[in-house]
């Protein structure tokens, strides 16, 4: 997995690529942690180079929910391929994260 985080408009894009097991999950808390520290708490997550997430992984985008939501910032999930989006549904996790199909829409939620 590798992991690459941007900031664009004080929003931050953590792009991932690969697979989120639960080998490399703490990865995406550390990258987290690391930004909400210098004050981004507002977080998208881009899993459009995500092709497999096991409970691990679910736990962990859930983790990173709740730790913003207790900083006092928000998470949106972007561009969730098919096989990843299968796991969200079967597990409902489609209405507990705020997924969007494009970056664009996603950053211009937050300035709402």
């Amino acid at each position: 997995m590798q992991i690459n985080a941007r900031l664009i408009d004080n929003v931050v894009i953590i792009d991932i690529l690969g697979e989120i097991d639960l080998y490399n999950s703490p990865k995406i808390k550390d990258v987290l942690s690391e930004n909400v520290k210098n004050n981004h708490k507002n977080v998208i997550i881009n899993l459009g180079d995500v092709t497999y997430i096991d409970s691990s992984g679910i736990g962990t985008l859930i983790f990173c929910r709740t730790f913003l939501n207790q900083n006092s910032g928000s998470l949106k999930i972007i561009k969730v391929k098919d096989s990843v989006k299968r796991i969200f549904e079967l597990t409902k996790l489609n209405s507990f994260f705020t997924i969007f199909d494009s970056e664009s829409e996603a950053i211009n939620s937050f300035k709402k």
